[in-house]
């Protein structure tokens, strides 16, 4: 990972060969000599650019573009055609580039996935395999894989069921990956499992890039599932698995099933709690509510919901208070109304949140009984925080926490303008997806994107960099703190609770740093610590350059 330019040896192709490799191409920036050595005379124009002009040149045609969606097969195009390139354009302007290549855009591009496709990017598992999966993993072109993104496409983002079109997800997530984080592109696998769709219409769809028939279930699911595990961890010793988009009752299925016994996590649960406990601890320093007297409410009860509810249980327990008191500060809604123990078929991972308390179909009752300072929406549902139960939040606290976390945009539960405004500038507001800064009463609120590509590459990197054997969730709650750490004053005067996307990779390398040495002090690490953990971890750090 620590080369930042590709080599190139006597074994590597030349000519024609050489500049269609999106590896190791320079296009027109292979100087005079370099053209002569590798046979590139005549096949370029004369003049010899730079990684900059080249840069200006496809920002500028990225701009010229008239929709997002466009603009996200152009990057992918320019991916397939020149990597470093790609990942330089992406480093360098990343706060315009991440909304085109992730949030929210890619949900737009899975939708679409079959009638955008270009080229193959990814590994793909069918039912079909079964028996050869890790024959076909050698079929991959590159042996040092050290991170694997796999989706199921059951649940992606907030648009439900979209069997193989979900492959976006991966290819994006790993593609942050890089950018964010510094993970060499040839270190990531991004992998569909396509066990079916029972999304009707997209199977009717003759363009559909999926297997053709309804999902696979049960004990098949898990055995196939099982298989590619053990061979993933046979092709590529180390390499770790990251559960993304399942579900929620496969998500905490296989986690359980997994997390103590391979290297893995779902971003889904771990992921998105550690960003939204990092916002949720710098919210603190703009309400002056300690910690430890917060209660929270959350709409919505799935893996997202669950996962936050779970890291921020525990962290309650770090700041003195008993399980069972931590648990009784959170109260969960879903479409069931409260979460509360006479329910029937509540799921495992919902019971320690199921109170001793009457069943409650309405949700603004429940609000003004439990008297929330934070209120979190992850229901995949957009206009979910009416004005109602903005102006009600601004009632029961002096400056509420709204967080609306459901992606894409179309999906957030209110609007940063909405929370804003029904408030009255009240709101401490994020969100999963980006939105513009609000003006209001002469202030200008800068919201912050609560997304978790501020969580997972750091953690990545970091878990990689010492070898980990095993990524338990005080893991993503030590991801957390280092996160809210990189919070400054400056952001939470402009209404952020994030920091600017443009220091990402500075917080991915802090958050790396503070999840290694996590590991080496509880005997999570197998490489041997080095003194300078920062330095070593940025010495690791992909930098794409000619």
């Amino acid at each position: 990972m620590n080369d930042t330019t590709a080599k190139h040896d006597a074994a590597a192709p030349r000519g024609v060969g050489l500049l269609h490799n999106s590896a190791l191409t320079k296009s027109t920036a292979f100087t005079a000599e370099e053209r002569e050595r590798y046979g590139l005379r005549g096949l370029l124009p004369a003049a010899v650019g730079s990684m900059e002009t080249q840069l200006d040149r496809v920002l500028k045609n990225m701009r010229r573009k008239q929709t997002d969606i466009e603009k996200y097969i152009f990057l992918s195009a320019l991916q397939d055609r020149n990597e470093r390139l790609f990942y330089r354009l992406v480093i360098d302007n990343v706060s315009e580039i991440m909304p085109l290549i992730y949030t929210p855009t890619v949900g737009e591009a899975c939708r679409k996935f079959a009638n955008i496709f270009r080229t193959e990017k990814g590994f793909y598992v069918t039912a079909e395999d079964r028996g050869r999966i890790r024959e076909l993993l050698d079929n991959w072109p590159h042996r040092d894989v050290r991170i694997i993104v796999i989706t199921d496409g059951e649940r992606i983002l907030g648009l439900g069921d979209l069997g193989a079109s979900g492959m976006g997800i991966p290819i994006g997530k790993l593609s942050l990956y890089c950018a964010c984080a510094g993970i060499h592109p040839s270190q990531c696998l991004p992998v569909m499992f396509d066990v079916g769709t029972d999304n009707e219409e997209m199977r009717a769809d003759p363009a559909y890039l999926g297997v053709q028939h309804a999902r696979i279930r049960g004990e098949e699911y898990f055995e196939l599932m099982d298989e590619f595990i053990r061979a993933a961890k046979d092709a590529y010793p180390g390499v770790l698995i990251q559960f993304e988009d399942f579900n929620t009752s496969n998500a905490f299925a296989l986690l359980e099933k997994y997390q103590d016994n391979t290297f893995c996590f779902n971003d889904d649960i771990q992921g998105t709690a550690g960003v939204a406990l990092a916002g949720v601890h710098a919210s603190t320093r703009i309400s002056g509510v300690d910690f430890a007297d917060l209660r929270f409410a959350f709409l919505g009860a799935g893996s997202a919901a669950a996962g936050i509810g779970m890291m921020i249980a525990e962290s309650l327990t770090e700041h003195g208070l008993s399980e069972e008191e931590a648990n009784r500060r959170l109260w969960f809604f879903n479409r069931g109304g409260l979460v509360e123990r006479s329910r029937e078929n509540l799921p495992a991972y919902l019971a320690p949140f199921a109170h001793d308390l009457p069943p409650q179909s309405d949700f603004t009752a429940a609000l003004e009984q439990h008297r929330p300072q934070v209120l979190i929406g992850a229901t995949g549902m957009p206009a979910t925080f009416g004005k109602d139960i903005i102006q009600l939040m601004a009632r029961l606290s002096p400056r509420p926490t709204i967080f609306a976390l459901s992606n894409p945009t179309a999906r957030a539960e209110c609007t940063a303008q909405q929370a804003y405004e029904w408030s009255g500038g009240k709101a401490i507001f994020a969100s999963g997806s980006p939105f513009d800064p609000v003006e209001l009463n002469g202030a200008v609120f800068h919201p912050g994107q609560g997304n978790n590509s501020y969580i997972f590459p750091g953690v990545g990197l970091g878990m990689i960099a010492c070898r980990a054997t095993s990524i338990p969730d005080s893991v993503f709650v030590q991801a957390a703190r280092a996160l809210a750490e990189c919070i400054s004053e400056e952001d939470l005067a402009r209404g952020s609770l994030y920091p600017p996307q443009e220091k990402i990779r500075e917080v991915s390398l802090a958050i790396a740093t503070a999840v290694a040495e996590h590991a080496w002090e509880h005997g999570l690490a197998s490489a041997p610590r080095p003194r300078d953990i920062a330095g070593a971890i940025r010495d690791m750090m992909y930098d794409p350059r000619y």
